[in-house]
């Protein structure tokens, strides 16, 4: 970095040039909330946002927050009350979100209504919906609860913080009790569709909770005599960070299960109850729970744990959903009799969910069956519940393949779930490895080793998203399958490191965090800044979920500054401020929402007009260069570098569902030009992928030869 440049930044670290991230983080949630909001998006899918919003806040207090927490204990007294006004900073925010949610809620609720499908609660019964719910309350219901009497001085079992409760204050005579009982929707439905009314049309659905309301009487039969009670829902979040101890001479299977143990008693981080709770029997709750000054108590609406809604059925009109997208086929991979063919031939670049991952299963699938291939190597960090990803992992060996399968049991809140998978893998004959400590394993890779003719040969993937099916079909990811043999040297070299991990690899193309990620991509941006400043054309695209990094931010703002045009594309937390006088003119942002969750990491690099492509599985983060184990890799099929281009492109002229990153994080909407063409770019990209038309924008200059500016910047 210049020395001018420096000095300019380091007048500025003092001020506003960074946003905090977890500040970012809320202003992404309150993009999902906008959708929720938005009246052109089907009335289903508007309430399932609201579950994703939910389940969102859910994982930033447990995460974000209650990393702030942990800083306040072990921080100077400067840094100190810092992280105490960023506190007081997520409060004011998170108060100012739940009340939007609240009024967003309500809407939706009439909007359904009006489409007769029906949320009613226990005081809109009437005496044949009241006999059923008491039916099914009595045979269902009933035998899953265990209510906790609230006595003072007397402590309670660890409540679970992914659960509701219901707080139940009973007025008996002159006594007055109190008691907590769990909603157990982890073991029934949370929405209970019931008999509608005589002589009306329509679905009617009642929530769990409100069926426990209805009987509450009965939950006590027998304890004491009750003049009346009342139910006040809420729930709170633990701090979700797993403490394992390096020091015990112990299996890291059972010191992961250990930590899920551990985490279940964790410190409480937030509590969200009822706003009509009386206050007695809140100060009862905080007093019980432990509640300290640095928690936070928001006060909501009535109901809890709306994350249920992302899976609400719909029961009406299919136009109450988002369209299907019919998966996209590639002719040339239909029509072969071998996947392996097609691979030799010419790369195979897939976008889920655009494109199905029936393709990657197909992979696996045949190199579990061809008697040439002799080893399967894989890394597993998320997969779906009933894999078939696991299933041809075990017919492989089944087939007298040799499998390795990396399995990450540190991927938040896939703990249990993978501690099983490893187990299941390994009963069937599996080479299992966890990676090494203090070294998240994060890479989305795929190695087979094959006999063609004879030589060995690697058939290689790199995605940017997980083996996962069900994922595959809600997130947007790029995988590309290669027989580059360099690429598949490489791949083989990172698993080598994380069997043996005594010795750093010479990679020769790939950029692995954590030894050459961020000084790789350093190197890039710094070429630009070079380009740039001898006058040529310098750009650069970077699309990824989370941009927090202050060592690349401050290499952003120099690239900026010598004239390099950057265009980003974030969906998460994002620190950079873009627009900053004399800091950031040159760089622009967008952040878009939409039906599918925008989880590509896609790093372009204009490179005087011979541009080069990246994708991978490194989010622009601390944790992800420095603590994980990240794959980039360089797209080099001249077809799979057009179709990134032209993604990325319809993604930054999108019109319909971006916002503009700014300073004063507004999340206003991308204004369209006058009469310019209306481009939603999920739908536009599969409309793409599906004709190879493109919509009307302006043409992207990335392609472009590079020119020598007239002005050269200092």
């Amino acid at each position: 970095m210049s020395n001018p440049i420096r000095k300019r930044l380091a007048d500025l670290l003092d001020h506003d040039l960074f946003m905090p991230r977890e500040l970012s983080w809320l202003s992404f949630n309150a993009r999902v909330l906008q959708e929720a909001a938005d009246e052109s998006v089907p009335v289903i899918e508007r309430l399932r946002y609201l579950g994703i919003f939910s389940n969102n806040s859910d994982e930033f207090f447990r995460v974000r927050v209650a990393e702030v927490r942990r800083l306040i204990s072990v921080s100077s007294p400067e840094q100190k009350q810092q992280f105490k006004d960023l506190l007081l900073a997520i409060q004011k925010r998170v108060v100012e979100l739940q009340k939007e949610f609240d009024r967003i809620y309500k809407e939706v609720i009439r909007s359904l209504a009006e489409q007769r499908i029906y949320l009613i609660n226990e005081q809109q019964l009437d005496d044949r919906q009241a006999a059923f719910v008491k039916a099914y309350f009595t045979s269902t219901v009933l035998p899953e609860l265990e209510p906790i009497l609230l006595r003072e001085g007397q402590s309670i079992p660890a409540l679970n913080d992914e659960s509701i409760y219901l707080a139940v204050e009973i007025l008996s005579g002159v006594f007055r009790h109190a008691a907590v009982v769990g909603v157990p929707t982890d073991r029934l439905k949370r929405f209970v569709q019931i008999p509608r009314r005589k002589g009306t049309k329509g679905t009617v659905f009642i929530v769990l909770d409100n069926i426990m309301r209805t009987c509450l009487p009965q939950m006590f039969r027998g304890v004491f005599p009750i003049d009346s009670a009342q139910a006040y829902c809420f729930k709170f979040s633990r701090d979700a960070e797993l403490a394992i101890d390096t020091g015990i001479t112990q299996s890291l299977i059972d010191k992961m299960a250990l930590g899920l143990k551990k985490r279940r008693k964790a410190d409480t981080v937030r509590m969200v109850y009822d706003g009509k709770m009386p206050q007695r029997l809140l100060d009862q709750l905080c007093s019980q729970f432990g509640f300290g000054k640095y928690d936070s108590l928001i006060a909501g609406g009535r109901y809890h744990n709306s994350k249920d809604f992302m899976d609400f059925p719909n029961f009406g009109p299919r136009y109450l959903e988002f369209k299907p997208q019919p998966g996209i086929r590639i002719k040339r991979l239909d029509e072969r009799v071998s996947i392996f063919d097609s691979v030799r031939d010419k790369d195979i670049f897939l976008y889920y969910p655009y494109h199905p991952f029936d393709y990657a299963i197909d992979l696996l699938k045949t190199a579990a069956l061809d008697p040439q291939v002799t080893k399967i190597k894989i890394c597993l960090y998320r997969v779906a519940r009933d894999s078939r990803v696991i299933d041809a992992l075990v017919n492989a060996v089944q087939n007298g393949k040799k499998v390795l399968a990396v399995v990450e049991l540190a991927a938040r809140f896939d703990e249990q779930a993978n501690i099983n998978w490893a187990q299941r893998l390994t009963e069937n004959g599996i080479d299992v490895i966890f990676g090494i400590p203090g070294l998240k394993v994060h890479s989305k890779l795929l190695l087979i080793e094959r006999k063609d003719g004879n030589a060995l040969r690697y058939y290689s993937h790199i995605g940017t998203g997980n083996f996962n099916e069900k994922t595959a079909r809600q997130y947007t990811d790029f995988s590309l399958i290669t027989y580059d043999q360099t690429i598949g040297k490489d791949i083989y070299d990172v698993f080598e490191f994380l069997q043996y991990n005594y010795q750093r690899p010479n990679y020769r193309l790939l950029l692995v965090a954590p030894h050459t990620a961020r000084s790789g991509l350093l190197e890039l941006i710094e070429a630009e800044i070079a380009n740039a400043r001898a006058g040529y054309r310098a750009s650069m695209t970077l699309k990824c979920n989370n941009l927090v990094d202050k060592e690349l931010v401050l290499k952003l703002y120099e690239a900026s500054q010598s004239g390099v045009e950057i265009r980003i594309i974030v969906r998460g937390m994002c620190s950079l401020l873009p627009g900053l006088k004399d800091i950031s003119e040159n760089i622009r942002a967008i952040s878009i929402v939409d039906r599918y969750l925008e989880h590509t990491r896609a790093y372009v690099f204009y490179n005087r007009g011979k541009p080069r492509h990246l994708i991978g599985s490194a989010d622009l983060m601390t944790r992800n260069l420095d603590y994980r184990v990240e794959v980039l890799c360089p797209v080099l099929d001249q077809d799979a570098q057009r179709i990134i281009q032209d993604t990325l492109d319809q993604q930054w002229h999108d019109n319909v569902r971006a916002r503009i990153l700014d300073k004063q994080q507004l999340n206003l909407r991308v204004r369209s030009k006058k009469n310019a063409v209306q481009i939603r770019s999920q739908e536009s990209i599969h409309h793409y992928l599906a004709t190879g038309k493109l919509p009307r924008y302006p043409k992207s200059r990335m392609n472009q030869p590079a020119r020598r500016r007239r002005k050269q910047v200092p």
